[in-house]
This record gives structure tokens, C-alpha cells and sequence, in this order.
């Protein structure tokens, strides 16, 4: 079921899959915090290929790699796409390990090595997807609201385009929860995508909501941002600010959602303060000294992003050991 296979989108996989590797993410976060590392991965091999940088994704997987005893290779000058093609870089990298993590730009990109690598390909990071991310943000919630999933209403403010929001409505529409996304219309999400998402959560008794509207975020059990601007866009922050300033998460929005137990989540880096260097330009050049969350939210109770950021560790151990061993194939 799970040997052998890629993690290029959470599209491709089932329902019951996702909450095979939730559960097996909780079963071995619980093993590494007592201490147990089988080193299911042992005497494998794992190559690191970044485009974009990184901390949480390039940690979590070299950690999540050597507590189950295999060897990684973080390789951010390689030939791919300058002076050798795609195809050759992945037959080579497929005759040295035994998988591959990829976090760029194109999703074209992981299909290609996949196509040509003959190995697993997981997914870091691309312009579209985030599925390794938003599998820790369901980790999180779980850990954090005392409800079934189902019962789970998770709304995403801000830039409803990027790659988090797109994988949050795809993992709510596969789980069965209510997903909101509150987001200016010109920054709504693709119209396709968002449709079949919609015939998905009618088949798992979950729904996906689009409006424009504050008042989205009345009820919500959790509230999630991500920053104004996706790596790539830089040149686009003063048009997003005049976007997007509306619908920066402070406590007014936290109140209005009405539940005092709502958690705030952030797939981070997040612009809370001035303690960035770009942080500090953005207040230079347009006077802001936060942007998409409050400093005050960000370090509140409700805050959960660093349990959120430690998942990533555990959700990626658990897709490479449930795609290079026979953990959950048995």
C-alpha cells in the first residue's frame, strides 16, 4: 500500500491512507520521546535536494532520517537544470539512494524525478503543494482539541492561493473537516481545485467554505495564517499589505471567533515582530511592525507553532518510513 510510493500531493492518497500516517506520525513521536529508535531505515540512503531555503524542512528530515539510522546527503549546488537536465540528474540520484526530498518551485519537478529516479520522491515544498506540513498541522490539531476531525472547523486567513492553503483544503476535504478560507476575492484559491475539493468534502462529510468575510472565522477551532508573500513574490509587498492588512490575526479576530479554546497555528517563519532583518524593512519601507499575526496572538496561550514546527519531524518520519520499509504494508 504504501512501499515504493511518492508523496508529491496528499491528492494521491485515501483517506483511510492519511490517517494511517497520522497514526503511525503519533506512534513514533511516542517511541522517540521514550527513548525507542528501531532504525527501521538503517543502511538506507537519502538525498536532501533544495531549490528554496529552509529550516524546519531540511532539519526535520535529517533528523527524522538519522533516529531511524539512515544516511542523508543535503544538496542545495547541484548540476539539475543548469548544466545537466532533470532527467539525467534523477537517473543518477536514483542509482544512490533510496529516496528523494525535493523543496522548489515546480511541481513539474517532483513528477520528473519520480518519472525518472525509479525511487520515492517526497515533497518538501513547491509553488502548489505543502504535504508534509499540513500532515503536522492535523498532528497538531489532534494533540490540542478534544474533538473528532470531523467535528473540526479550521480556517485559513490570509493568501487563500498559496501552497499551505491549497493542502489545507485538500487534507480538510479528505478528513472530513470544515475548512474555511478568509481571503480577499483576488486571492481566493483555483477555481478547479476548490470545486473538487468541494465534491470531495460531500463524499467525506466535510465542507469548504470561500468568502471574503471576517466574520468566517465565527466558531472556528483553529485559526492558521502564513506570510503575506511566498518565496518567489518578494516584489509584491506593498500590493499584498493593501490586500491583506484586513485580515491579520490579532485578538480581536481570536475573539470573534467565539471559542475560547481555538489554538493558533503558522507554518512558519511568521512576521510577528521586528526581529528579522526583512521584518525590520517592511516597518522601514511601510511602517509595520507585524504583519500577518500579532506579536500578542503569536506568544499567546492559544499559540501551538512550535508543537506544530516539531511535528514536522515526526509526520516526516513517518513518510519515509511507511514508503522505504514494510511498516504499514503488513
Amino acid at each position: 500500500m504504501f512501499k515504493g510510493r511518492s508523496l508529491l500531493t496528499l491528492l494521491d492518497y485515501t483517506p483511510d491512507e492519511i490517517r494511517s500516517l497520522l497514526e503511525l506520525a503519533h506512534r513514533l513521536k511516542a517511541e522517540k520521546s521514550q527513548g525507542i529508535f528501531p532504525h527501521r531505515l538503517a543502511d538506507k540512503n537519502i538525498v536532501l535536494l533544495f531549490e528554496k531555503t529552509s529550516t524546519r524542512t531540511r532539519c526535520a528530515f535529517e533528523v527524522a532520517a538519522y533516529d531511524e539510522g539512515a544516511r542523508v546527503t543535503f544538496l542545495s549546488n547541484s548540476q539539475m537544470g543548469k548544466k545537466e537536465s532533470l532527467e539525467d540528474t534523477a537517473k543518477v540520484l536514483g542509482r544512490f539512494y533510496d529516496g528523494i526530498e525535493f523543496r522548489g518551485f515546480e511541481q513539474q519537478t517532483v513528477v520528473d524525478l519520480v518519472k525518472h529516479s525509479g525511487v520515492p520522491v517526497w515533497n518538501g515544498l513547491t509553488d502548489l503543494y505543502h504535504p508534509t506540513q499540513v500532515l503536522a498541522d492535523v498532528m497538531t490539531v489532534q494533540e490540542h482539541i478534544d474533538k473528532p476531525l470531523n467535528q473540526i472547523k479550521f480556517v485559513y486567513v490570509g493568501d487563500a492561493r498559496n501552497n499551505v492553503a491549497n493542502s489545507l483544503m485538500i487534507i480538510s476535504a479528505k478528513l472530513g473537516m470544515h475548512f474555511v478560507a478568509v481571503s480577499p476575492k483576488d486571492l481566493f484559491p483555483d477555481a478547479k481545485l476548490t470545486a473538487d475539493m468541494k465534491a470531495l468534502a460531500g463524499e467525506t462529510g466535510g465542507s469548504i467554505e470561500i468568502t471574503d468575510s471576517i466574520d468566517g472565522v465565527v466558531g472556528a477551532d483553529v485559526l492558521y495564517t502564513d506570510v503575506w508573500v511566498s518565496m518567489g513574490e518578494e516584489a509584491q509587498f506593498g500590493e499584498r499589505i493593501k490586500l491583506l492588512e484586513p485580515y491579520r490575526i490579532d485578538m480581536d479576530m481570536v475573539k470573534k471567533t467565539g471559542n475560547p479554546d481555538m489554538i493558533f497555528l503558522h507554518c512558519l517563519p511568521s512576521f510577528h515582530d521586528l526581529e528579522t532583518v526583512v521584518g525590520r524593512q517592511i516597518f522601514d519601507e511601510y511602517g509595520l511592525r507585524e504583519m500577518e499575526v500579532s506579536d500578542e496572538v503569536f506568544r499567546s496561550r492559544h499559540s501551538k507553532v512550535f508543537d506544530e514546527a516539531e511535528n514536522r519531524m515526526h509526520t516526516i518520519k513517518a513518510v519515509m518510513v511507511a514508503t522505504l520499509t514494510d511498516e504499514l504494508d503488513n
